[in-house]
């Protein structure tokens, strides 16, 4: 087994870096958003594609260095893609559901859209 050729080590590398700045940055997103409703969007657009180039990275790298195809982190990714998704909406309904049912305000009081909670 050899090491891998220089564009390959650049491209693998730079991959990686992508997809670790994308996820740092979701992070940082989660940590600094001041609403829960805010804080869902910086994870739920930074993870997937972040994940995406780390697993690019890989398989990139794997596969020139055992010199077959290496596909099974693929799946690692459709998993990521089809999870983090419906988690995050499912973690927002349930968050609309409770502010609904405690008659606590979802959006702003100056949004000229907002729709005022329901008075079942």
């Amino acid at each position: 087994m050899t090491g891998l050729p220089l564009w390959a080590a650049i491209l693998v590398s730079a991959l990686v870096l992508a997809g670790a700045a994308m996820s740092l940055i979701g992070a940082i997103g989660l940590l600094r958003l001041p609403k829960f409703y805010q804080r869902l969007h910086a994870p739920g657009l930074t993870t997937s594609s972040g994940s995406i180039c780390i697993i690019l990275g890989s398989m990139i790298g794997f596969s020139l260095l055992n010199e077959r195809l290496v596909l099974h982190e693929a799946l690692i990714g459709l998993f990521i893609m089809c999870t983090t998704p419906v988690t995050l909406m499912l973690l927002g309904r349930a968050a609309l559901y409770r502010d609904r049912a405690e008659n606590r305000p979802v959006v702003a009081p100056t949004d000229p859209l907002a729709v005022p909670p329901r008075q079942d």
